[in-house]
């Protein structure tokens, strides 16, 4: 964190925002389904630090519930696409051959379609709703993982080490969690932290289009969908969009973080 700023601010700006997400029940001013139609876009002001949207709910209070949401969906994505992931790429990698082939043309016939429309395909085929988002999520996003994983595994099992727990009569199943996994995850690992902000753009998009989470719940991407609908009242979709730009960006800065401290060619020029 010394040497890197950037590290540094993109990890204070996360932890900022999972502090808020955990103690928003404390902090919200404002139950963020309650409505006031007599305070129906109500400028930033004392009573209400953001303004109100349409239904005079208090936006302040909708960003922070919201923020429990959008992180827990970034967070639930790379979790279970990571793990897919890893087990689906790493088999592949470890097999090798024909079965290695056939792995990897399902992972090429999955990424061969526009990862916004294939999640807005699955989630429109299932239904709006917060698990069905997850999941198209998942769908659109394990083969990034999955070839990241084969190709490190490819590398990793050719190694003198590897070799040598062969020759000492150690099982499949030990040469790859002992020897090849461990020396592996670290792309992964790279790779979901830069994937957390990009997770929480495609989520906030799809709750955009109106395919995540049904109204009224708080979430951010569905609050800018209804502050572009009332352009002139720009705090409805300011602050939300403030949340999801300042939490993409500072993922992305621990990403980079996590590249530097990982790769040995670059910790040693550090």
């Amino acid at each position: 964190m010394r040497q890197n700023k950037l590290f540094a601010v993109g990890l204070t700006v996360c932890l900022f925002w999972v502090a808020i997400a955990l103690i928003a029940p404390l902090i919200a001013p404002y139950e963020p389904l309650a409505q006031d139609m007599t305070a129906r876009f109500a400028k930033p002001c004392r009573e209400h630090l953001c303004g109100t949207d349409s239904l005079g709910r208090d936006v302040l209070s909708r960003v922070i519930w919201g923020s429990r949401i959008s992180i827990e969906g970034g967070v639930l994505t790379i979790i279970f696409a990571s793990l897919v992931g890893i087990v689906y790429g790493g088999a592949a990698g470890f097999a090798g051959g024909l079965v290695d082939e056939i792995m990897m043309r399902l992972c090429e016939l999955v990424q061969s379609f526009p990862t916004i429309i294939l999640a807005m395909v699955i989630s429109t085929a299932l239904g709006p709703s917060l698990f069905h988002t997850l999941l198209a999520m998942v769908i659109v996003w394990w083969p990034n993982y999955a070839r990241v994983m084969r190709s490190m595994v490819i590398q990793v099992r050719s190694n003198e080490y590897v070799e040598a727990s062969k020759s000492l009569g150690a099982s499949s199943f030990r040469i790859f969690f002992k020897e090849i996994l461990p020396n592996s995850i670290g792309a992964i690992i790279v790779l979901a932290t830069v994937d957390f902000g990009n997770a929480i753009l495609l989520f906030s998009g799809l709750s955009f289009l109106g395919l995540g989470s049904p109204p009224p719940t708080p979430e951010w991407g569905a609050m800018v969908s209804d502050g572009a609908a009332a352009l002139t009242n720009w705090w409805i979709a300011v602050f939300p969009g403030l949340g999801i730009l300042t939490m993409s960006m500072g993922a992305n800065f621990i990403g980079d973080g996590m590249r530097d401290l990982l790769d040995p060619k670059l910790r040693k020029e550090i």
